[in-house]
């Protein structure tokens, strides 16, 4: 029996959505801890490429169960509209397969909004968030005025929280940025309408993966965007409104931290990041592009081109640590086959001082000159390569020094999008 955790160790789009996938082979229960439908696992399967923003990614295999933990937030139109699109591409979803938190948060029109509002009066301070509600979704869960799923089921207890979260955001929308707000009638039967849909699927999920665990079945917990997007871990402001790091899971599942064996970091094989933010290792214009276009860089959920840079093995090892991670995943190593020269960075260099540990401050990552290691690139195709041993002995060299940079072991080496494009290393 075995419960691991999947995280991502750099700015998101590490790969995690493959990595689950076939993880999901051994497990029972799947299980998504936080984040929204701002996340966009990709899942390719034959010739089929399945994109899963809520839906765990177990939900591809048979006698599986899967769950969407109280730390998620949930757009219910998004969620339903996923389903409804798995089930057209022959994929089976009911409550059978897959059961949703009650005590998940929902996220509601005026989140969205807000969002967008927000975002436009920043102006070249934004963010960069996806504009789907979910950082306004999550303050009001801190703020305690939050609705969940719960709430979302008893139509009385709805009306009266909507109620009151419309008098005070009318109010806001109308004072702060000119907007004219919501009509109540409105929101409440659309959402009504999707309460009576999801009804079916709402369950008390930690009790239900609690006595699971008694059973000694074995949990998958999967987490969105990356560690460095965490809003305690990652680079703030310029981050994501939840817990992302492995600790996520438990707080966004009810499953305490020592029923959870294992974490797995999922690493690319560089960096990329979505949006704004600091990025040392950010590469030129000329050879962003030749990267973007080959590792297909752009974001699944929103198709906005990825930010691409070195590998940052200062970053990841400070992921290393937040995680409690012994063990990694390398992907996308197939992408710098053509590289006759790459770069790792082991250090900043800020001030005439050199970090070799990742601060915390944003304003130092953004002005720092980064430290740089080369190796010399392989120029071979690893594409078709299924066996460690025959992976060529300078994409080898740079495996093993990835690993001592971020001190964790290379689990597994992902070559390409496909499953079998996968193989251990030993």
């Amino acid at each position: 029996m075995s419960n691991r955790v999947v995280v991502g160790m750099q700015w998101g789009d590490e790969g995690k959505g493959k990595i689950i996938d076939l993880f999901s082979k051994e497990a029972d229960y799947i299980v998504r801890y936080q984040g929204g439908n701002n996340a966009g696992h990709t899942v390719v399967v034959g010739n089929q490429k399945f994109i899963l923003h809520l839906i765990p990614s177990g939900i591809l295999h048979k006698n599986k169960i899967c769950v969407i933990g109280n730390g998620v937030v949930i757009d219910p139109k998004a969620l339903l509209d996923e389903i409804e699109n798995l089930r057209e591409r022959g994929i089976k979803v009911s409550n059978k397969n897959l059961l949703i938190s009650e005590k998940a948060h929902v996220i509601l029109p005026y989140h969205k909004v807000f969002d967008k509002l927000r975002e436009e009066k920043k102006g070249l301070k934004k963010i960069g968030t996806t504009r789907k509600g979910i950082g306004p979704c999550y303050t009001d869960k801190v703020a305690r005025c939050g609705i969940r799923i719960v709430d979302l089921l008893d139509r009385e207890i709805f009306r009266k929280k909507l109620k009151e979260n419309l008098d005070e955001k009318n109010e806001i929308f109308r004072s702060l940025y000119k907007f004219k707000g919501f009509n109540f009638q409105q929101i409440y039967k659309e959402y009504c309408r999707y309460a009576k849909k999801i009804k079916p699927f709402a369950r008390n999920c930690s009790v239900l993966l609690n006595k699971a665990i008694d059973k000694k079945k074995n949990i998958l917990f999967e987490g969105a965007q990356g560690t460095l997007l965490d809003v305690d871990h990652g680079t703030y402001q310029f981050v994501t409104s939840s817990n992302s790091t492995a600790g996520g899971a438990s707080c966004g599942t009810g499953v305490g931290p020592a029923k959870i064996d294992e974490v797995i970091g999922v690493v690319k094989a560089y960096t990329t990041r979505v949006g704004e933010g600091p990025f040392p290792t950010e590469f030129s214009p000329k050879l962003m592009s030749k990267i973007r276009e080959k590792g297909e860089e752009f974001g699944a959920t929103t198709g906005r081109p990825r930010r691409c840079g070195w590998f940052d093995a200062v970053l990841v090892k400070h992921a290393t640590i937040v995680n409690g991670t012994k063990s990694i995943v390398i992907t996308k190593l197939d992408v710098l086959d053509d590289m006759e020269t790459l770069k790792i960075c082991v250090a900043y260099k800020y001030k005439n001082k050199i970090y070799k540990i990742s601060p915390a401050n944003t304003n130092l990552l953004n002005e720092c000159k980064p430290v740089y290691i080369k190796l010399p690139g392989w120029l071979k195709d690893t594409s078709v390569v299924s066996q460690y041993k025959n992976l060529p002995s300078k994409a080898k060299n740079y495996l093993k020094c990835l690993s001592k940079l971020v001190g964790a072991k290379i689990y597994l080496v992902s070559v390409g999008s496909e499953r079998q494009q996968t193989f251990n290393v030993r």
